[in-house]
């Protein structure tokens, strides 16, 4: 009884703080701009079972893409055993999934229990990567020390919770002698020579000390991960669900242009009743529509999308991964003062300029491998292009190129300099 109230306990708790912070990112979403309808179940829930169940797109790096596939399955088949874990504490029972009958429990058990080992030397292969090797794609101006010990202790946290997992397997094994409940593979191999010689009281200590310890680590990972770049643990599932579906080339017209334009080109054409807007592009980070906030809290930080940006290889400062760290940094900065004062609170920055430099923005070529490359499908160019226009359309901050073709489009009707009756002079005498 006295164990089961402590878990109540602590169950609120962590529920409580894990509340608190879940209501302070949606709150940070109701600052955001609209963005496209969800629709199409049906190509959703097939694109999510491809690229997030199935990690499509991660094993275009075989060897990290299938530990990192491994892993995330087995965190799929080892949070059935965490529910259990959790229905167990607030009942009192042990191993209470076990009525779902013989066959189907020990599936259940048996692979968990596979799938812990696979998972802990996984992460052992990981840490290894990160602390003694030089791995490109994880260095960059924008990853500062913090995300690297934020990574190590992500990493170190993973492999405590399956040690405790298998030593609870093993303490469970050893207690229960030829009576337990499920087939555990690993735990029961290790369990012959891991408690060998231990009195049964020492074995329930055991049980009960790694039991804890996981469920704890659960709780304390849990309120840990929004606040690291692993909330992805969370969130890459849906941002895969809530993809743009059309192509990725796609670039959405903004509809009061849209309007003014066709208006321009015939004034009776029949235009759409258009939302109001306060700014035209993105120049902070409230400008964002919401998929690119939420694009932002799933960006794993892997740095894919920057080790194929043409831009970015070819020495130029844009680093595609670097604009949604930004953007989510600029949100964590500015909207709790959005929050408490009102659209109109300013803090004297902005996205622009104080996060993203106008020669970052430039440098992108729209060519959407960092699209094609992300393995949760987040979109940047949209949010790329997006503060461009913000550039071009509010502070007319164009390169001297672009305003050259402006120019001649208003003059010539053609991004060349010519007129429409010169433009052939070019191939006199070929």
């Amino acid at each position: 009884m006295v164990k089961q109230l402590v878990f109540i306990l602590v169950l609120l708790i962590t529920l409580g703080v894990f509340a608190w912070t879940l209501r302070r990112i949606i709150a940070f979403f109701n600052l955001t701009q609209p963005a496209f309808q969800v629709g199409d179940l049906g190509k959703r829930i097939a694109l999510t079972l491809k690229v997030a169940i199935g990690q499509s797109k991660i094993f275009r790096w075989p060897f990290t893409g299938l530990l990192h596939a491994l892993v995330f399955w087995g965190f799929m088949v080892i949070t059935i055993g965490s529910i259990e874990m959790v229905i167990d504490g607030l009942t009192g029972t042990e191993r209470v999934l076990a009525v779902l009958g013989g066959p189907v429990y020990d599936v259940i058990i048996g692979s968990s229990d596979i799938f812990a080992a696979i998972v802990l030397s996984s992460i052992l292969v990981f840490l290894v990567r990160r602390l003694f090797f030089s791995i490109s794609r994880f260095k960059g101006a924008e990853i500062k020390k913090i995300s690297k010990v934020d990574a190590n202790i992500a990493l170190t946290m993973i492999l405590l919770l399956m040690a405790s997992l298998l030593g609870m397997n093993i303490g469970y094994v050893a207690e229960h002698a030829g009576d337990f409940k499920g087939v555990y593979p690993v735990s029961q191999k290790l369990a012959d020579v891991i408690t060998a010689g231990m009195s049964p009281k020492a074995v329930h200590i055991f049980h009960e000390v790694n039991w804890w310890a996981h469920i704890l680590l659960i709780f304390v990972f849990a309120n840990i991960l929004p606040y690291s770049k692993h909330f992805h643990v969370f969130t890459s599932v849906p941002n895969v669900f809530l993809s743009r579906l059309k192509p990725l080339g796609y670039l959405p017209n903004m509809e009061n242009v849209m309007n003014e334009v066709k208006l321009m080109m015939n004034p009776s054409a029949a235009t759409t009743e258009a939302p109001p807007i306060s700014r035209f592009g993105v120049k902070d980070a409230e400008d964002a529509n919401w998929k690119n906030y939420f694009d932002s809290l799933a960006c794993t930080e892997c740095g894919r999308c920057t080790a194929v940006c043409p831009a970015n290889i070819t020495g130029k400062k844009l680093s595609p991964r670097k604009i949604f760290m930004d953007l989510r940094a600029r949100m964590k900065e500015k909207g709790p003062g959005l929050i408490k004062n009102g659209k109109e609170y300013s803090d004297n920055k902005s996205l622009i300029c104080d996060y993203i430099a106008e020669e970052e923005l430039w440098a992108c070529t729209t060519c959407n491998a960092c699209a094609q490359e992300c393995p949760i499908n987040i979109n940047h160019p949209t949010l790329i292009v997006d503060m461009r226009r913000y550039l071009v359309m509010e502070e007319a901050a164009a390169p001297a190129e672009l305003n050259m073709m402006f120019t001649n489009i208003e003059n010539n009707g053609a991004p060349w300099q010519r007129s429409q009756e010169d433009r052939l002079e070019w191939a006199e005498g070929l």
